[in-house]
């Protein structure tokens, strides 16, 4: 297993956007619009590899001073529950304390509440609905 940044509009980007597709988008019925994917250039894009296939995915936006903001975080459905949602949420909590974030926050997705909670992530709103589902925003200081 190799995490590592991949580059906005690299092949890994491809198949970043392909498994955030199948994972998070595909089951509600929604798809990605150019003019979202155009905004990610400024975003930490990380991956999750086994050899050259990506397995796993999460993205870092920048909020405000000293905030950074989890995104699409997805793992291919046959490899959920092995370590790779935490490998890949340790990666990116260095990766945002080596640039400087002191906290990160996302909106998570009911379903995954219990994930975040047991990697010390707080619920700090009510529940929202968020592409058609529920969420939480979630935080931690880092």
């Amino acid at each position: 297993m190799a995490l590592k940044i991949i580059d906005h509009g690299s092949p890994e980007y491809k198949q970043m956007v392909d498994l955030r597709y199948q994972i998070l988008r595909k089951p509600l019925g929604l798809t990605f619009q150019d003019e979202e994917l155009e905004r990610e250039k400024n975003d930490i894009l990380i991956g999750c590899f086994d050899e050259d296939k990506l397995e796993g995915c999460c993205m870092l936006k920048q909020e405000g001073e000293g905030t950074v903001r989890l995104r699409q975080m997805a793992v291919i459905s046959g490899l959920q529950g092995k370590g790779l949602g935490k490998a890949l949420m340790i990666f990116a909590e260095n990766i945002a304390r080596d640039r400087g974030y002191k906290r990160l926050t996302m909106h998570a997705r009911k379903s995954a509440q219990g994930f975040y909670e047991k990697l010390g992530y707080e619920v700090c709103s009510d529940e929202f609905t968020e592409v058609t589902i529920p969420h939480y925003v979630m935080e931690k200081m880092l």
